[in-house]
């Protein structure tokens, strides 16, 4: 199949290998054309994913309408931040659109295919998530994900379309279960990184793991999510992952915030986006607005947001007074 990928960092890349491997086409469009043009001349994302070939058949655009152009599915990557734009430009397209951005929209409360839905009705709309770090999908590292979708030949078609001996791909009707456990999972990975930061140890962060997942289940079922999912690649799956792989970006940023680093500094250092520290104020707001009980959300965003003392935040989470376990 021709596959237009928009988005050409690590993600968008590493899930175009997966399918150059299947024997699709690539087309991989990003916005910046110095690194287009070099990701062209050179067929290696050094910027993203040094060190891995991009070998098959790719096409590097910087015109969105030439990436779209015969295209028969569409995978978006960009950051969250600039999904809306994207969307926007997708009203024509008619094949199945895959969101593989964890987010949630601030001002909307929408996840990714929630902003797909919004400004592109009846857009074939699915959703790939779960436990997967760029660099190890790109190096043939095994791999298991989930594709949602409401419909389920768009979901079979996605799911057929990227599963390899690597790759494997289940699938899911409970799409906006899928897409919060994904996005949702970066908050308490920041909480994680917090842990790493201030030096506690594995007791401490498998607390927070386990509460984090409840937490998560809690506010995705007030979305109208499906409990079990969180149980799945894309919930515990994915939160383990995040909370305590070292190429976690988000764990990473938590570490760093614990160390006392700049929340401004760090994200202006960071080389990829940093999903999780939107996500966390996007999640707090959607907390409050359906009056569910979201503790470390609520910390990890007076850390971000408030600029509140991480020792305190922490101190404060712990003497919460005693409760039943959920």
């Amino acid at each position: 199949m021709k596959v237009a990928i928009l988005g050409a960092g690590a993600w968008g890349t590493a899930l175009g290998v997966v399918l150059s491997q299947g024997g699709h086409s690539v087309r991989l469009w990003g916005h910046r054309p110095e690194h287009v043009s070099e990701l062209a001349r050179t067929r290696i994302n050094a910027r993203f994913l040094p060190g891995i070939p991009l070998v098959g058949d790719w096409a590097f655009e910087t015109e969105f309408d030439a990436a779209l152009a015969e295209a028969e599915v569409v995978v978006v990557a960009v950051p969250s931040k600039a999904f809306r734009e994207a969307a926007a430009r997708l009203t024509g397209f008619r094949g199945p659109v895959v969101s593989v951005t964890k987010g949630i929209e601030f001002t909307s409360g929408l996840t990714m295919t929630g902003i797909l839905d919004s400004v592109a009705p009846g857009l074939q709309t699915a959703a790939l998530s779960g436990p997967s770090l760029a660099m190890e999908v790109a190096r043939g590292v095994p791999t298991a994900v989930v594709v949602a979708s409401r419909e389920e030949v768009v979901s079979r078609t996605v799911q057929d379309l990227f599963h390899q001996p690597a790759f494997r791909v289940y699938r899911s009707s409970d799409l906006i279960g899928v897409e919060l456990g994904g996005a949702l999972k970066n908050v308490i990975a920041i909480a994680a990184g917090v842990c790493d930061g201030l030096g506690y140890g594995d007791n401490a962060k498998a607390a927070l793991v386990t509460r984090g997942k409840t937490e998560m289940m809690r506010l995705g079922v007030a979305c109208g999510a499906r409990a079990d999912t969180f149980a799945g690649l894309s919930g515990l799956g994915d939160l383990v992952l995040t909370c305590f792989s070292k190429l976690s970006r988000n764990r990473g940023f938590g570490e760093k915030v614990g160390r006392g680093g700049s929340v401004a500094e760090i994200l202006a250092g960071s080389v990829s986006a940093v999903e999780g520290y939107p996500t966390t104020q996007s999640a707090w707001a959607l907390a409050r607005r359906l009056n569910v009980d979201a503790p470390i959300t609520s910390e990890v965003y007076a850390m971000l947001y408030e600029g509140k003392n991480v020792r305190q935040a922490v101190h404060d989470l712990l003497s919460r007074d005693s409760k039943v376990e959920d």
